[in-house]
């Protein structure tokens, strides 16, 4: 129990709650005296002698029970032991009409069985949960679970198995039962999930070093991101932008001579006798044109919008940029950029298309693209979608997705998620791959940062 105390404490440093070594000692010292045995006693002595500001107590309260939850996983209930023979027939044929994946899951909510702590930690291992060090991860890295094993799609097959069992003659009431308790078992399964994210990512803080800066804005994923950071952020593109540019003008200078022009030297060379003193080259325009596509929905508004400003810090480096945004349809974002500033910019565009988790349509868009602005893209196009590939089972229109890298110089897809999630789900991710020159993974500033590197130096 002491090493799990020095953990917790550890963990609470990470967050930012300040004890001093007297303080811990007082807290030993009060645990030995009280004892461990009463858990509401127990916690109280640790909260008196740890905690002296108001503030610091949410988040003692959401950590306590991540290193001394002695209660179980959240209760599941197992409904196959109420089906009567002909409910168990109708539940076995209703269940052959879904693929193998919402099958599984819908077994697993009908038996009412939790996740095993190897499933857990393959999710874990998926998502990288190794590398959060904050709670502020917590909800991102239980939301990336759910999508992981498509919550989305079971809920939605939660509904339709109602539908076929109620068609095959079940008892309504016993049908509106069934569906009640399976979403009472789906709402443990994410408590779960929840759950196994605080203790991991709580496990992590309670191993960080003393010293080790918690506020690495750099490495913290988007969407665990809060307003506040996202204004820090826009400092930090700044700076980095600024160490870019210096970086890809020495490079640029380095080969600007372009590829040799043997016509050119052997005509400039005449007056030598064609001895080739003065070699030429032809011109190289190393400045790349660029179309960038952003997603500005829910999931990858902030990605996008740090995408935006990089590419707004850096039009020193780059021939021409035209920038498009898209949820639902897409708009020529551009003229929004004069003579503002990114953030402000993409404000105004969300004024006129409000962003939302499940509206996503990057098949039309790319439509909207290819009938309004085709000729901005070409053979000198570097084309830049900035998504992750989900697109709400709509169509994905992989036909003008083609289209339009067979025409520009090259595509970059830069996508937040994880290869391993491609292909769940609503993601058409595995489907534009193959037409991309790259995909880079870009789940934080840090590594949007080396992505930009990469595009404006290739």
């Amino acid at each position: 129990m002491d090493e799990r105390i020095v953990q917790f404490i550890t963990a609470l440093r990470a967050a930012g709650v300040r004890i001093s070594l007297a303080e811990s000692a007082d807290a030993f010292q009060a645990v030995e005296q009280l004892g461990i045995h009463d858990r509401e006693t127990f916690k109280f002595s640790l909260r008196t002698t740890i905690v002296k500001d108001n503030g610091d107590i949410p988040v003692f309260e959401e950590l306590f029970p991540l290193f001394f939850n002695t209660a179980s996983t959240p209760p599941m209930m197992n409904l196959s032991e109420t089906l009567s023979p002909e409910e168990a027939r109708q539940l076995a044929k209703a269940l052959q009409e879904f693929n193998a994946h919402l099958r599984q899951m819908l077994g697993r909510l009908l038996k009412g069985q939790q996740l095993s702590q190897e499933e857990l930690d393959r999710l874990g291992q998926i998502i990288g949960i190794n590398r959060a060090n904050d709670l502020r991860y917590r909800e991102w890295m239980s939301r990336q679970m759910q999508r992981a094993l498509g919550f989305r799609e079971v809920r939605e097959a939660i509904q339709q198995l109602a539908e076929l069992l109620a068609q095959m003659g079940m008892n309504r009431q016993r049908v509106e039962q069934l569906r009640h308790l399976m979403q009472a078992n789906e709402k443990a399964l994410r408590d779960q999930l929840d759950q196994y994210a605080g203790q991991r990512i709580a496990e992590k803080m309670s191993h960080q070093p003393p010293g080790e800066d918690n506020e690495d804005l750099l490495n913290r994923p988007f969407q665990a991101l809060s307003e506040s950071d996202i204004k820090k952020l826009h400092k930090e593109v700044q700076r980095l932008a600024a160490i870019l540019r210096t970086r890809i003008a020495l490079r640029q200078k380095h080969a600007k001579s372009g590829q040799l022009d043997a016509k050119a030297t052997i005509r400039h060379n005449l007056k030598h006798g064609n001895v080739p003193i003065e070699i030429k080259h032809r011109d190289r325009d190393i400045k790349p044109k660029l179309v960038a596509i952003c997603d500005l929905s829910t999931s990858m508004r902030y990605c996008s919008e740090l995408m935006l400003s990089f590419l707004h810090a850096m039009q020193d480096q780059i021939s021409k940029t035209h920038a498009f945004a898209f949820i639902s349809h897409l708009e020529y974002i551009s003229p929004d950029f004069t003579n503002r500033d990114p953030a402000g910019a993409v404000e105004l565009v969300l004024e006129r298309m409000p962003s939302g988790h499940y509206n996503t349509d990057l098949g039309r868009s790319l439509k909207n693209l290819v009938d309004t602005h085709m000729d901005l893209v070409d053979s000198r196009t570097t084309l830049i979608i900035v998504g992750d590939g989900r697109n709400n089972y709509n169509n994905p229109r992989l036909d003008l997705f083609n289209m339009l890298t067979r025409r520009s110089r090259r595509t970059i897809w830069l996508n937040p998620e994880p290869p391993a999630l491609w292909g769940t789900g609503d993601s058409d991710m595995l489907a534009y791959a193959p037409e991309c020159n790259s995909i880079l993974q870009v789940s934080n500033l840090a590594e949007l940062t080396s992505a930009i590197d990469k595009l404006l130096s290739a």
